[in-house]
């Protein structure tokens, strides 16, 4: 069955670092796109950074420049490097998997990890 499982979450000072892992089980990277969500108390889920299935990324503008996805075939794991980490990026994050680009709109299935949290605090 799919399965994502996030790893590498936790507590970290204002403009530390961290490193998120999804590893994807039963997930084609030629297939499925891959994103990072976050969801912070009291917002709504957003965007944080997508890594097409032709390794095209985007990032939500609140992090250009300070995160990194990336995706490691061999291991069928996606990587959220986050840099110079502020409090407003604390959040549960979660991993994302698409499919609907490949197979067409309504054609494709997505699922979600159980999430990790991202606290930010001095």
């Amino acid at each position: 069955q799919v399965q994502l499982v996030e790893s590498g979450g936790g507590l970290v000072q204002p403009g530390g670092s961290l490193r998120l892992s999804c590893a994807a089980s039963r997930i084609n990277f030629f297939i499925y796109d891959m994103a990072w969500y976050r969801q912070a108390p009291g917002k709504q889920r957003e965007l944080v950074a997508g890594l097409s299935r032709n390794d095209f990324a985007k990032y939500a503008d609140s992090v250009k420049g300070r995160f990194t996805i990336s995706s490691d075939n061999a291991k069928n794991t996606v990587y959220l490097q986050m840099n110079n980490l502020k409090p407003e990026d604390t959040a549960v994050y979660y991993c994302n998997s698409d499919s609907s680009a490949y197979y067409g709109p309504g054609r494709g299935d997505a699922y979600w990890g159980q999430g990790t949290q991202v606290t930010v605090s001095s």
